[in-house]
């Protein structure tokens, strides 16, 4: 049984070896892990993940890696390192609760040098196997041309969720945004549709409707949501959102509310409610508790010093002419499930103390900690260069230390490198 074991374990490994190149056998020795993009140096990973793919992030003629596990070997070459997904799914098994030892040569000159072996740690857990996405040019001059996509995080499958050319006509074009999830529950979703048939689309439990919130007494209807966890209640904010661009700044591009509110809509009833809407507060990106006892949010204290009678254009430059001196800070509202009510908001993080921004509130899954992005100032932080996330502890108040999440980006030298 023992030689019969063994002589399976060769095969397998002979067998797994058909993905590139021999390992070299003569070469120098480095100090240290090879630099590789994505950095999956000595990362955890589930054991349902797609084939880990990298790059070897430094000049090299020819690569070639070797990633192995309990007897079982594949070995790949060329620049880009892809295992095959066969290959990739018996190296991780074999190393569940283990790890895949990899090892990275780099041909350079006629010669060959081994960097220093790392390892990628296997998790028995695992992860919801889909991640969904809209999909579209990073552009300044076209919105239409975007689908809402899936991706399965098992084997990189793709596959179109809705396509936004399919109700748009050459007179009458739409956009599609901010689909969103009742914790991860793909039977409980909803999207928005503006301009040519637009309308937020809701599917509840095989339900589908299309809803139109605005009413007087609210500036849009829902932009930015927020489902709680498990009623049937979706929180928005209601934005009248706008787009410039900077002269003399390294941002080039600013997305900016002129006003902004947030409303709550009971799907089950079809019935909007004000939440928030202070004139002079800028309030956005609401996000529930894990609990579903509390909502957070972002708000910018902001007064015009233009008067309504001149109107919105006026209004709106007076926000571009005084961008860097909004500062959104977090909040909270508490929420009691069984009566469907409100408290009054708490301030969480005073960032316009600090002279910053800050936007994005997530919580854990165990209610402890906050994380969001925060920058100069403004709202739209994915255009800011200085946007970073940073991440509170709710219980202390204790600010933790997460450079580690934040790269840094190196554009003399185009790498991708940690900061120290």
């Amino acid at each position: 049984m023992k030689k019969c074991l063994f002589l399976f374990v060769a095969v397998a490994a002979v067998l797994l070896s058909s993905c590139g190149p021999e390992v070299p056998k003569q070469y120098g020795q480095a100090d240290r892990a090879p630099r590789i993009y994505p950095d999956y140096v000595d990362v955890t990973v589930p054991v349902n993940i797609a084939p880990l793919t990298f790059m070897l992030d430094e000049p090299a003629d020819e690569v070639v890696a070797r990633l192995s596990a309990s007897g079982v070997e594949v070995v790949c070459g060329n620049h880009k390192i892809i295992p095959e997904q066969n290959e990739w799914r018996q190296l991780v098994d074999a190393a569940v609760e283990k790890a895949i030892q990899v090892e990275v040569y780099a041909k350079n000159g006629g010669q060959w040098m081994r960097f220093k072996p790392f390892s990628i740690h296997v998790s028995s857990d695992s992860i919801d196997p889909y991640i969904s996405y809209r999909l579209i040019s990073p552009s300044y001059v076209t919105y239409e041309e975007l689908t809402i996509n899936q991706r399965c995080l098992e084997n990189y499958d793709e596959s179109v969720v809705y396509d936004n050319m399919l109700c748009g006509t050459e007179e009458s074009g739409q956009c599609i945004n901010c689909h969103n999830y009742q914790m991860y529950n793909p039977q409980r979703m909803q999207f928005h549709a503006r301009q040519f048939h637009g309308g937020t689309v809701i599917a509840y439990d095989g339900a589908l409707s299309k809803v139109n919130m605005k009413n007087d007494s609210i500036l849009s209807a829902g932009v930015y949501p927020a489902w709680h966890p498990w009623l049937q209640l979706i929180v928005y904010s209601t934005n009248k959102t706008h787009q410039s661009f900077h002269v003399n700044d390294l941002n080039k591009i600013e997305v900016f509310d002129s006003e902004s509110d947030l409303i709550a809509y009971d799907v089950k009833r079809n019935e909007v409610t004000n939440i928030e809407n202070d004139p002079d507060e800028f309030e956005c990106y609401p996000a529930w508790s894990p609990d579903g006892k509390w909502l957070y949010y972002c708000s910018a204290h902001f007064v015009h010093e233009v008067p309504d009678s001149l109107g919105e254009k006026e209004r709106n430059t007076e926000v571009i002419s005084r961008a860097y001196d909004v500062k959104y800070n977090l909040y909270r509202k508490s929420f009691n499930p069984a009566t469907m009510a409100f408290g009054p908001r708490e301030l969480v993080f005073d960032a316009a103390a600090v002279d910053k921004s800050a936007t994005l509130p997530r919580i854990s899954p165990d209610g402890r900690y906050l994380l969001f992005t925060m920058a100069q100032y403004g709202v739209f932080h994915i255009w800011h260069r200085d946007a970073d996330l940073h991440m509170i502890d709710l219980q202390t108040g204790e600010q933790h230390d997460v450079r580690r999440f934040n790269l840094v980006e190196q554009w003399q030298v185009g790498h991708l490198q940690q900061p120290p």
